[in-house]
């Protein structure tokens, strides 16, 4: 949270930790990215999951529904390129674990002829690769929580591995797979929904932080007292 030390009608200035920062069109704008593309994320989701459980599915709605991940994948990515987060090695591993979900998911549609979303239900260790991607996106729910204290990505937090984790052990039974599978991509929905109405600044955050931790990164070794 940032206050305002000294606003103006066209360039408000901001207080922060270590100094005062403005905030420029360009941030806005990675943040709008940012919340498109978890909003793309959330609804390709959405329609994947709602066709996964829809009785009595014709064959070719699996097709589809790996369509809908590819789509999720990459949108996912967007937002992962435009997130704001202080850490920069908690942003980079999140960003790795995107990329090895995305490669394990390539290399799994490529060297199976059933569509990649029955390979991934009917095969569960295909999600020690596939995962990956879905513990970046955990990642950003627990951004969010901790940032905002939102209670759906409080919740989202913990489903995501216990639903992914309980399919690989063979915990969960098949009717408590589908309503944790359907809570998560209401939560979801709910979590995009929210960012999309959420004041900008909120999101940039504190840019002084960002400021005065790439200078420490640039500076000397030794040069610090």
């Amino acid at each position: 949270m940032v206050s305002v030390a000294s606003p103006a009608p066209d360039s408000p200035i901001y207080q922060g930790q270590f100094g005062p920062f403005t905030i420029t069109e360009a941030d806005r704008r990675e943040v709008r990215i940012y919340r498109g593309g978890l909003a793309i994320s959330a609804v390709s989701f959405a329609l994947a999951t709602a066709a996964v459980l829809w009785p009595q599915r014709p064959d070719w709605v699996l097709v589809a529904v790996s369509g809908c991940y590819s789509l999720f994948w990459v949108a996912l990515g967007v937002s992962l390129a435009t997130i704001h987060i202080y850490l920069k090695p908690l942003h980079r591993a999140l960003q790795g674990f995107w990329l090895v979900g995305g490669i394990a998911s390539l290399a799994i549609a490529h060297n199976d002829a059933a569509p990649f979303v029955q390979t991934v239900y009917q095969q569960p260790w295909t999600l020690w690769g596939v995962g990956f991607t879905f513990a970046a996106l955990t990642g950003i729910y627990f951004k969010e929580a901790f940032c905002f204290n939102r209670l759906e990505t409080k919740v989202l937090t913990p489903l995501v591995p216990l639903l992914l984790l309980g399919h690989m052990t063979g915990l969960w039974p098949l009717g408590w797979e589908k309503g944790l599978l359907g809570l998560w991509a209401i939560g979801f929905l709910v979590f995009a929904l929210r960012k999309v109405i959420q004041p900008i600044p909120p999101d940039i955050g504190d840019k002084s932080v960002f400021t005065y931790l790439a200078s420490q990164r640039q500076a000397p070794v030794g040069s610090a007292e």
